[in-house]
């Protein structure tokens, strides 16, 4: 559904509501949540008539809540509400043309929802494009000055302008603010997007025009950038719930519990979950739904590449967000040469987040979509076979799957790691697309990675057996030491009594004899194998 359709307009519903996965909710089309519960904050930003942003990572509800803004706040009377797409005058760095596109979409929305309203004339529009450093400042000066009531902005996809449109939108937009005691214009301002304003304008020389980016005027970006958070596990709850109550199916409570923990309550993960499940694999509606029914529906989401995992995907080749996620990879701390701004960055767009002071994937899904994406063709280029580590009884034959990969490892592995853009990362990258390719037989992998962890876990999940396997990088004469002492809580934390230790020796000096090597060792009452590469 795109975003021109507004809840208004729409004529004929469905017979049933259905977990919505493209574009803004829509209320009796779609099973929802009342979008003023995580809008509380802006709702008392605009009574307070400021400019700020709306930010979020793509598809989390930030359309579906200006849309309802923009019929909640008209339906007081009060203000003259308008929710603008600017989708238009994306990746449009002219501002001429940029200002032409931004300027047609206010008026193509004004003619549409408020058409008894007076509006700039066609030939004042074009008097105004005349001068595009100024044409905005002017239509809305215009705008606001017949206007019944105070106007209220609601600006869709604000971050998609670039360039000097970008520098110029922001422009006449505080221009408008400073003046606005003296001449009319907006009340309040909010830029919708998935970046904050400081992330808007990337360039030096951008930034440079923008004398006033990262005070506070007039987008507070540091107190008064909002955000939209996730849905809570009851929240989860009470959306899969609408569908029990429309169909009678129903989930499993550990169902609810598993859709919640992959996606931590993102709103399109959660939907997208819940539509594969009944709205492809499970459409018997006396069929209870299960954390199998679950797991199956990771997969294929994961697998077809979805709209949203693709975007994600995409974001993986920006070297500013390569900079904070190759290090968590590997579990190594940031280098210095990241910056704050990189971490704001990453967290806006909500690939990660801030978890009790320390930085991680957003979720669990994330965990999976980032090394399998990154190691895609890499897979597809390994000659193994799952078959070929398969046990008479079905079980995984660890030794033999970690012996092969030491061979792989010599002969092709340790060449194709220093090909990876995430060259950081280029050795775990590589385990995990050669435990990926086989594991793809019948298993699945969950993995454990952060900043300063300095591993990374991962947990073999095969027909109901479970393989922890811990990789470290070779250091000093330390690093066994602290590697095993790592294991042993993981192996903890699991209920395991054994695991395996991967160690990776990048020097240059040993041989391949010497870094080779497989052996065994007893620690804290655990039995470890220790695969040297």
């Amino acid at each position: 559904m795109g975003k021109a359709t507004r809840w208004r307009t729409l004529l004929i519903a469905p017979l049933r509501p259905s977990f919505n996965i493209a574009g803004p909710c829509i209320p009796g089309e779609h099973y929802m949540l009342p979008p003023q519960r995580r809008l509380g904050r802006v709702l008392e930003l605009i009574e307070r008539r400021s400019y700020f942003t709306l930010h979020a990572g793509r598809q989390t509800g930030k359309t579906t809540s200006a849309m309802w803004l923009e019929e909640y706040l008209n339906a007081t009377g009060e203000v003259l509400a308008l929710w603008v797409d600017l989708e238009t005058a994306r990746e449009k760095p002219d501002v001429a043309r940029a200002m032409r596109a931004v300027l047609a979409s206010f008026d193509r929305v004004l003619a549409l929802c408020s058409p008894e309203l007076a509006r700039p004339t066609s030939d004042e529009i074009e008097a105004m494009l005349l001068k595009p450093d100024g044409a905005l400042l002017a239509y809305l000066t215009r705008v606001a000055g017949l206007a019944p009531r105070p106007l209220v902005l609601l600006l869709d996809e604000a971050d998609g302008l670039v360039g000097e449109a970008m520098v110029s939108f922001l422009t006449q937009l505080l221009q408008g603010y400073i003046e606005r005691s003296r001449a009319p214009f907006a009340a309040s301002v909010v830029l919708v997007g998935q970046r904050q304003v400081r992330d808007y304008v990337l360039r030096e020389e951008d930034r440079r025009a923008l004398t006033w980016l990262g005070t506070t005027s007039p987008f507070d970006i540091t107190a008064e950038a909002t955000t939209l958070g996730p849905f809570s596990e009851a929240e989860v709850g009470e959306l899969l719930f609408q569908h029990t109550a429309a169909t009678g199916q129903r989930f499993a409570p550990e169902a609810v519990a598993r859709i919640y923990e992959l996606g931590q309550g993102h709103p399109w993960l959660t939907n997208a979950l819940a539509d594969q499940i009944v709205g492809q694999d499970v459409r018997d509606r006396q069929i209870v739904i299960t954390t199998e029914h679950v797991e199956e529906a990771k997969e294929t989401i994961i697998l077809q590449r979805r709209t949203h995992i693709d975007s994600l995907i995409a974001r993986l080749r920006e070297d500013r967000v390569r900079r904070v996620l190759a290090p968590m990879l590997a579990g190594n701390r940031a280098t210095h040469d990241v910056l704050d701004d990189d971490f704001a960055y990453v967290l806006g767009l909500g690939l990660v987040r801030d978890r009790g002071g320390r930085y991680e994937i957003a979720n669990p899904i994330y965990r999976e979509v980032v090394p399998r994406a990154l190691t895609h063709h890499q897979q597809r280029q390994i000659a193994n076979e799952p078959d070929w580590y398969v046990h008479p009884d079905g079980s995984l034959d660890m030794a033999k799957l970690m012996a092969d990969w030491q061979v792989f490892w010599r002969k092709d592995g340790h060449l194709a790691a220093d090909g990876f853009h995430y060259r950081e990362a280029g050795p775990h990258l590589m385990l995990m697309a050669f435990l990926q390719r086989v594991v793809n037989g019948g298993g699945r992998i969950e993995r454990e990675y952060g900043l300063g962890r300095g591993a990374l876990d991962l947990l073999v999940g095969w027909r109901g057996q479970a393989h922890a396997i811990e990789v470290k990088l070779r250091r000093d004469s330390e690093t066994e030491g602290e590697a095993l002492d790592q294991l042993v809580g993981y192996l903890d934390r699991l209920g395991l009594s054994e695991g395996w230790l991967v160690m990776f020796d990048l020097r240059k000096e040993p041989s391949w004899a010497e870094r080779l090597f497989t052996r065994e060792v007893e620690h804290r009452a655990k039995r470890i194998h220790i695969v040297g590469c």
